[in-house]
């Protein structure tokens, strides 16, 4: 197991207040949510984004932390596991246009309405079933897209990471430390389906043989 890492500590802080969000989100909003299409990018907010279109004040504070931490040079590559549009895809490029970049999602409206940049660099795929040969990818990002299985198919898809990586790998998931942050949590969640204590991701992570390292999303 890697480290405990926050290496999305220069990504903008946004006020939340999940237990108004709590209130207004219904489970029919969570099943739209959930089919990760148009509804939940480019639809009203209470499905997801509200319109997820790039911003440059978000990735690119980041991504000098994620080049140094993995010490990526040219001709390093790198895969991200639930890319979105590929923005942070399109920022890592922007950085060093030598650093060979690909991204998976799910979404098919994700990957056809995709940053222009990164048109050639992305499909759409599945976690579980990832479409490269072993030890492809020097680094392998998925920045809160895993809670988004199940348990046993989130074990699927860490293996898989493993798989195609060459050891490094960071992933960020939704977690808690108490009572008062579940329920926070519980409010908030809109399309995970496997949120656990933080002492239980960890423990769950040496159990399964992740080696990578990690962090938390806490509203």
């Amino acid at each position: 197991m890697g480290l405990e890492i926050d290496l999305l500590k220069n990504y903008p802080k946004v006020k939340r207040d999940p237990k108004a969000r709590g209130k207004e989100k219904t489970d029919d909003d969570r099943a739209i949510a959930r089919q990760f299409g148009k509804e939940f990018f480019d639809g009203d907010r209470k499905y997801g984004y509200g319109g997820y279109r790039y911003n440059s004040r978000f990735w690119k504070p980041v991504i000098p932390s994620l080049i140094d931490h993995f010490s990526l040079t040219d001709n390093a590559s790198i895969l991200d596991v639930g890319c979105g549009k590929g923005f942070m895809l399109h920022d890592i490029y922007e950085f060093n246009t030598s650093i060979n970049v690909k991204g998976i999602d799910v979404s098919d409206y994700a990957i056809e309405n995709c940053i222009e940049t990164m048109k050639p660099h992305l499909q759409v795929a599945d976690a579980r079933l990832l479409p490269f040969p072993d030890n492809s990818f020097d680094v392998v990002l998925s920045i809160n897209t895993l809670h988004n299985l199940g348990l046993d198919d989130f074990i699927i898809a860490i293996n898989e990471i493993e798989r195609v990586g060459k050891g490094k790998s960071f992933i960020t998931l939704d977690a808690y430390h108490d009572e008062k942050e579940r329920i926070a949590m519980e409010a908030w969640n809109l399309t995970a389906l496997t949120v656990m204590k933080v002492n239980q991701w960890k423990k769950l992570f040496m159990e399964i043989g992740y080696t990578g390292d990690y962090y938390w999303f806490i509203p």
